[in-house]
């Protein structure tokens, strides 16, 4: 059966969009030269990743002044009676086996100060082992895995701590210019200490060759915060003949912050 495709922007080549990234990450670095702040997020509009230049804010954004705290009142509330060890095993929430390479990704979520964030909810959601999501707007033709749905949560302990099992994801296409990949990648949600204070994130795997070629990370335009959303393989994390380990510790605000999901979900 032939899929039809909708056709990519302009034909781009990835050559294209590696100048441009280039370009932008050497107009930022001459910027902070010259006396500029350096950008704490990356920016919405940041022309490599074509879809940002659509559906970015064109506006100032406005300030809720009646009551910005009523969004706590009906915030959902979670518990330990409310997520379940089962929660954080994405390999054990089917009949059988997910396929792909088993992964143990853990770390500590914190402050500015280096404080431990407890009992904080952390959900993740990503690809199965061949890059495609369980989900009906994935139509990339790669496998769906009846054992893998891919999502999954936990709440922190009294140090801070998240720890999650679960497959390497793949890496999958996307049509953002010709043949482009993006890397192996996991999303994070965290709602801090209140509801409204949601950041979302992407962790990425060390040593991936399709990172600089991706403009989503490369729209983070320093090279140390990017470098913070990537994960440390740790041996004394894997467990013999079942799982290799990462390491991802995520700071929720201040100078060494996690930065958001440039994706903007």
């Amino acid at each position: 059966m032939t899929v039809t495709q909708p056709a990519i922007p302009d034909q781009l080549t990835q050559q294209q969009i590696s100048a441009e990234i280039t370009d932008a990450h050497e107009a930022v670095r001459k910027a902070v030269a010259g006396g500029s702040a350096p950008p704490h997020h990356p920016g919405r509009d940041f022309a490599p990743y074509r879809s940002s230049l659509l559906r970015h804010p064109h506006r100032p954004l406005v300030a809720v002044r009646d009551d910005p705290e009523a969004a706590e009142v009906s915030g959902p509330v979670f518990g330990v009676t409310d997520v379940t060890e089962l929660d954080a095993d994405l390999t054990r929430q089917h009949a059988g086996e997910p396929l792909g390479e088993r992964i143990v990704v853990t770390g500590r979520v914190l402050d500015r100060a280096g404080r431990p964030v407890r009992r904080q909810l952390v959900e993740v959601w990503q690809a199965n082992a061949s890059g495609r999501y369980a989900h009906q707007r994935d139509q990339h033709p790669a496998p769906l895995d009846p054992n893998f749905t891919g999502v999954g949560r936990c709440l922190t302990d009294d140090d801070g701590q998240y720890r999650f099992t679960t497959i390497k994801p793949g890496a999958y296409p996307w049509r953002n210019h010709v043949n482009a990949w993006r890397p192996a990648h996991i999303h994070f949600s965290l709602f801090g200490t209140q509801f409204t204070q949601r950041l979302v994130t992407q962790m990425y795997f060390p040593g991936d060759p399709l990172v600089p070629y991706d403009p989503i990370l490369q729209s983070v335009t320093d090279a140390d915060a990017r470098a913070r959303l990537v994960a440390e393989y740790r041996h004394e994390l894997s467990t013999p003949e079942w799982a290799l380990g990462y390491r991802w510790d995520i700071v929720l605000e201040g100078p060494a912050a996690t930065l958001p999901d440039p994706e903007g979900h």
